[in-house]
């Protein structure tokens, strides 16, 4: 299944502009595998959004790599979708779906017990959107580059602000990917407020998915 993702990345990802030409000689190392070592982060059975989502990655490899978790591709290009909807159904993975909007689309209206993305924004910004996406207990696990620690000391102030109780980087992969995966974990004790009047309005917006 991995391998039969890997060769529509390298065909239609490239043609519809998912994965940049020059992608195709690393896919396995830079993207598919860089995404799957991380799948022990994610707790049994769990309902996992990948915001961002784009080609697919992490969401993607996190499901064929751990089937029992229930992952929610979330993306708000169209074109991107359509591509999203069919790959997993060409691949066969029935523990995906597609949500097209963005992370705030979402707000009010789901909890999820883990969100990630990967090179979606910085790690306040992205605080700031997937946060009230969480169930209590629950935590953002987002792949990032080397400046994940300078990142978070940078934003550590606006995280415990956002509800944010413990953060942490930690790394995965050694012996399968160089460089290893970065990860940037923020875990909420509890359930983070909606902001104000975006709950409505997002559910409103749905209409759009």
């Amino acid at each position: 299944m991995a391998e039969a993702y890997v060769a529509l990345l390298a065909d239609t990802g490239i043609a519809h502009g998912l994965i940049g030409p020059r992608e195709a000689p690393r896919l396995w190392d830079r993207h598919v595998l860089n995404s799957a070592v991380v799948q022990p982060v994610f707790a049994d059975g769990a309902r996992v959004a990948d915001i961002g989502s784009g080609a697919g990655l992490p969401g993607i490899p996190l499901a064929i790599a751990r089937p029992d978790l229930q992952v929610v591709l979330v993306e708000p290009l169209l074109r991107r979708t359509i591509w999203l909807t069919s790959t997993i159904e060409e691949l066969g993975l029935t523990n995906v779906e597609v949500h097209r909007g963005r992370a705030e689309s979402l707000w009010g209206a789901e909890r999820f017990r883990h969100v990630t993305a990967r090179a979606v924004a910085r790690t306040g910004e992205l605080a700031r959107i997937t946060l009230p996406l969480l169930a209590a207990g629950g935590s953002l696990q987002a792949l990032k580059g080397e400046s994940a620690a300078t990142e978070l000391e940078e934003d550590a102030a606006l995280l415990r602000a956002l509800g944010a109780s413990r953060w942490s980087v930690s790394r995965f992969g050694a012996g399968i990917v160089d460089p290893e995966t970065v990860v940037l974990s923020v875990e909420v004790d509890a359930l983070v407020d909606v902001p104000t009047g975006a709950g409505s309005r997002n559910r409103r917006s749905r209409g759009d998915r």
